[in-house]
Parts: structure tokens; C-alpha cells; sequence
């Protein structure tokens, strides 16, 4: 991994809260056919954002950026623009963190090509928390869905913030385990942080800004859902944390690129093992197959971590005794059995279960343990009368 350039640390004496200042690196983020390269490549020329709009427009020119993006910046433009969405972000009361502020990430200031700026909506604080990206596939099977719950809600229990899309999926669900068990989380997006995608996840937004995370972005206000600004936000995601998490994804899944970035930054990539016929478990059995760690539990993650990252950290409190056998035997019979015939990690619709347990129980008596069962957290029902066993 190359080292970053001088104009990539901290400025020892930021004044990222100046108007001008913070207009000037949004003007840049606003030039048009510059990019990620461009930008860090004029910010590592003139050292400081304000320098580069008083540049005139010949020296622009000798920088390798294209004559538009060069004029676009000499005559004001950029600038301009810059005030305009600086505006937006006031109005919107959002925070903006600058690539020369001490605040920003310090993990991602590693990375190849960092973002010169992340808006920011929630607490920048949640940002320097150590944590771990997880990933999958946007349609995880039922045990997918029940690891990344697992994966997000452990995390949380050992204080460690879970990074991710806030996609559909895996993605979705180990963030709300993750804020449902007390932890914290940070989203990152591909759109504008203004925009929600998908939709249907606001409330889950809301949620995870209420329980101390964060919503960040590279990208202007109101940039909506557009496919390459996807693989573009996987470095961002993997480059926050400590290593990457991937439940379940198909061989073509986003999520091995986000696996892919992980490794080029030095990252730990981990990997949930899956059933070899099932195609969502294709990327996590490869990722295996090529070295990650497999994981089964929090606690293979947690043990890879570095020792300076576990001394931060807060063990969750053990059981404080294992069921006795005469509590076991309280368990009624009928749950028992029902039990039995639902494996960890595999769904049974009501027919094939009711075909299982013939003779040992009548229909409605099998109906009267499914929905006590999953009133006591102990299976969980999905679409179609399908159950799964949680414990």
C-alpha cells in the first residue's frame, strides 16, 4: 500500500468551519469530469483547497486535469457552486468533516484514494469508533438473515459499530440488530446523505441517527441511486473498520468487491460459511477458500482483532448458569419435538412440519406450539408460513 501524500494529514491549523474554506472543497467535489484523483492530485499540488480556486487558469492546465474542469475552476465556477451547496448543507443542518480536518477517520485517511470530504448526518464521534463493516446479498436465505443478526447484535454486546450500506438484505439487518441491541452504527451511502435508498429503510435511518450513529457521504446533496457510485462507496465502507463481515452473496455479488477492497487496505476479511449447494453461499465458501477467517460466532471475530483494539473493548456479561436438567424438563413435550424437527439454520414450511411430526401431534396442536415458540423467541417465522429455529 503506498504512502499518502504530504497533503493527505491533518493541516495543524484547520479552518474548516470558515465559510470560504468549506465552499472551496465543495466547489472541488462540484467540478465536473475531476473526480476522486483529480482532486487529491491538485489538493497534493497547492496544499490547501482555497489556493487551488485563486489558481490561474493556465497553471490549472499543467496539473493533468481536463481543460473543463480546469476552466470550470478558473472562472469562478467551482467556487460558486460551492457556496450554493454550502447553503443546502446549513439549511439541512448537516456537518461536513474535511480530508485536512484532525476529525477525520483516521482509517480512512489509509486508504488509496480517500474522500476529500464526507457530509456527515448524526455524530462524528460515531466515526472513530472501532467497529467492522458486514455485507452481503441483498435476498439472504433464513439463516443468512439469522447470521447477520447474530453478527450485528454481537458486535453492539462487545461495543464495536457496525458499518454498512443500510441496503436491503444483510446489510439492513445486521444495522438494526446492531442499533436494537444498543450499539452503535454508521451508514454509508452511494447517494447524497439527503437521500435515503431504499426508501423503505427511513425509519430505520432514523433510528440508527437516534442511537448515537452516523450517515455519511462522498457524494453532493441529492445525488440519487446510480449504479457506480456503489463500488465507489465499497472502499468507504471496508476502509472505515477493521476488517469486513460477509454473511452471504452470489459470485457476481457487490459484496466481493467490497471483500476485494478490504484486502487491498490491509483489512481482515471474514466469512460466514454456507451450505455448498446454496448460490448465496458461493462468495463466503470462496472467501474461505482463499484464506479468510471463517466465523461462526462474534467471538472468531473478535479474536482476530489486534490486541491494542480488544483492550477497548467491553466482554458482554456470560449466562450466569446453564439450564438445569429439571428446567429442561418443563420444556412442554409438544415444543420439544417441534424443536427437533427445525435444524439451526434451515426453514420448514407448516406442511413439511406437520408431514414431520404425524402422529405425535394434531394440527392444531402443532398451529398452538408454532405460535408460542415464536412468542418465546425461539423460531421465527418468514412469508409462506415458513419457520426457521432461532435457539
Amino acid at each position: 500500500m503506498s504512502s499518502p501524500s504530504p497533503a493527505l494529514e491533518p493541516a495543524p491549523h484547520s479552518s474548516a468551519d470558515d465559510a470560504e474554506n468549506l465552499a472551496a472543497w465543495l466547489g472541488l467535489l462540484r467540478t465536473p469530469d475531476l473526480g476522486v484523483r483529480g482532486q487529491l492530485n491538485l489538493l497534493g499540488k497547492f496544499g490547501a483547497a482555497a489556493a487551488i480556486h485563486r489558481a490561474p487558469l493556465t497553471t490549472l492546465e499543467s496539473c493533468q486535469i481536463s481543460a473543463a474542469a480546469a476552466q470550470f475552476i478558473a472562472h469562478g465556477q467551482a467556487l460558486d457552486a460551492g457556496f450554493a451547496e454550502l447553503q443546502q448543507v446549513r439549511t439541512l443542518g448537516l456537518d461536513i468533516i474535511t480530508l485536512h480536518e484532525p476529525r477525520y477517520p483516521a482509517r480512512l485517511r489509509e486508504v488509496f484514494a480517500p474522500p476529500i470530504l464526507l457530509y456527515l448526518r448524526g455524530s462524528a464521534a460515531a466515526l472513530e469508533k472501532d467497529g467492522l463493516a458486514v455485507v452481503g446479498t441483498r435476498h439472504p436465505t433464513a439463516y443468512g438473515r439469522l447470521m447477520a443478526e447474530r453478527i450485528g447484535q454481537g458486535l453492539a454486546q462487545w461495543g464495536l459499530a457496525v458499518i454498512s450500506g443500510l441496503a436491503r438484505g444483510v446489510d439492513g439487518t445486521a444495522q438494526k440488530a446492531c442499533v436494537d441491541a444498543g450499539g452503535v452504527s454508521i451508514a454509508v451511502f452511494g447517494t447524497g446523505v439527503d437521500v435515503v435508498y431504499p426508501k423503505d429503510h427511513e425509519k430505520l435511518a432514523d433510528r440508527l441517527l437516534a442511537a448515537g450513529g452516523a450517515i455519511i457521504s462522498e457524494f453532493p446533496l441529492g445525488t440519487y441511486p446510480a449504479v457506480q457510485n456503489f463500488p465507489i462507496r465499497n472502499r468507504v465502507i471496508s476502509g472505515l473498520g477493521w476488517g469486513v463481515v460477509v454473511v452471504e452473496g452470489g459470485e457476481y455479488s457487490g459484496s466481493r468487491i467490497t471483500a476485494r477492497q478490504a484486502l487491498n487496505q490491509n483489512r481482515d476479511v471474514f466469512a460466514v460459511p454456507g451450505q455448498a449447494t446454496n448460490k448465496q453461499a458461493w462468495l463466503p465458501n470462496d472467501l474461505i477458500k482463499q484464506g479468510a477467517k471463517l466465523v461462526s460466532e462474534v467471538t472468531d471475530i473478535v479474536d482476530e482483532l489486534g490486541s491494542d483494539v480488544r483492550l477497548r473493548l467491553t466482554p458482554p456479561p456470560l449466562a450466569t448458569c446453564s439450564p438445569s436438567p429439571a428446567s429442561k424438563e418443563r420444556v412442554p413435550a409438544a415444543h420439544r419435538q417441534v424443536l427437533a424437527a427445525l435444524p439451526v439454520g434451515e426453514t420448514r414450511q407448516v406442511d413439511e412440519l406437520g408431514g414431520a411430526l404425524e402422529g405425535k401431534m394434531t394440527t392444531p396442536e402443532l398451529l398452538a406450539a408454532l405460535l408460542e415458540l415464536e412468542l418465546a423467541g425461539k423460531i421465527r417465522q418468514f412469508p409462506g408460513k415458513n419457520y426457521t429455529r432461532v435457539a
